[in-house]
């Protein structure tokens, strides 16, 4: 059961990320149309004012949909189905505490009722479950937190 569920909190991951990558792409879309519309119809300081917004824009966006392809392809590296002794990069954890899947730092989901804190190995709780097992302990800002399974 906690397996089908793992993949089902990847899928959503997954399909988290193409969502905002999608949503980038048509804000770029946008502020490039916006920059080419500006360029058509303005003169002098007000011309290059809005030319150099929306080229701020149009970077500001590109290191976001960059960041977001990188998050996707680690994201599509995670073999879902590996069988893991110890906590590492795909693990479903369960704990005293509740559920977290070790992937990318994407904060609280939702999945059939349950919710889930998918996080990254180089978090502060990742970098403390990094490598533990079942029945192992591990405090987290004055909580203490035992893991009951891993899948």
């Amino acid at each position: 059961m906690i397996n089908s569920l793992k993949s089902k909190i990847h899928q959503q991951c997954i399909d988290i990320i193409n969502k905002q990558i999608d949503e980038i792409k048509l804000a770029l879309n946008n502020a490039q149309e916006g920059a080419n519309n500006e360029t058509k119809s303005s003169a002098g300081d007000k011309h290059e004012t809005g030319r150099a917004m929306a080229q701020l824009e149009t970077e500001k966006l590109s290191t976001q949909l960059n960041k977001n392809e990188q998050l996707l392809a680690h994201l599509l590296k995670i073999d879902t189905s590996a069988q893991l002794q110890k906590i590492g990069m795909g693990s479903l954890v369960k704990t005293n505490k509740g559920l977290f899947y070790i992937a990318i730092g994407l904060g609280k989901i939702k999945i059939e009722e349950e919710s889930v804190f998918v996080i990254s190995i180089q978090s502060p709780i990742g970098k403390l479950l990094l490598n533990k097992k079942e029945k192992e302990t591990f405090s987290f800002n004055n909580t203490s937190y035992s893991i009951e399974k891993i899948d």
